[in-house]
């Protein structure tokens, strides 16, 4: 495994620390919480730069990649169904197009990146998911038009790879 995977994999230590701190959160747990989540976050970024900066594109890599995204995203979203900031059923939306699109890649021969849509959708569920985590009442109706941008955006980002030809 090389640095960028590497760091991919450590991505994945910032999920259960969410979910601790997001049990019954405080508002010093929720700035933790926050915090972790944007650096874990900021990490997607990073290990996406180096791969490509240090020519180390590698398919575990373009697997491991969405995969943890979608461990990341996920996790806090529950705890939000739990602490009823959101619907399931608008989590459960993220959720069935993100399985059906991670099983559609499974069976590709090619695995491919993800494509502009694909890197939107995700840019708007870490948005969306900060504002819900942070502490603060004052963005509780910012951060509903956040979630519900990014389960306009995961749905239709989902029928663009499934359908559409995907834009590079």
């Amino acid at each position: 495994m090389n640095l960028p995977t590497w760091i991919t994999v450590s991505r994945l230590v910032g999920v259960p620390v969410l979910l601790v701190l997001l049990h019954q959160p405080t508002e010093s747990l929720r700035w933790l919480a926050l915090a972790i989540f944007l650096v874990a976050a900021g990490t997607d970024w990073l290990d996406g730069y180096l791969a490509r900066k240090l020519n180390q594109v590698t398919d575990l890599g373009k697997f491991l990649d969405p995969l943890v995204d979608k461990l990341l995203v996920l996790a806090p979203l529950l705890s939000l169904i739990q602490l009823g900031q959101v619907p399931a059923w608008g989590v459960f939306l993220i959720l069935a197009r993100e399985l059906a699109i991670a099983g559609w890649r499974v069976n590709q021969v090619k695995i491919s990146g993800a494509n502009i849509w694909g890197k939107l959708k995700t840019v708007t569920q870490i948005g969306a998911i900060a504002l819900l985590i942070a502490p603060m009442t004052a963005t509780s109706l910012l951060a509903q038009v956040a979630f519900w941008l990014a389960v306009g955006l995961t749905l239709v980002s989902g029928a663009i790879y499934a359908f559409g030809k995907p834009a590079s």
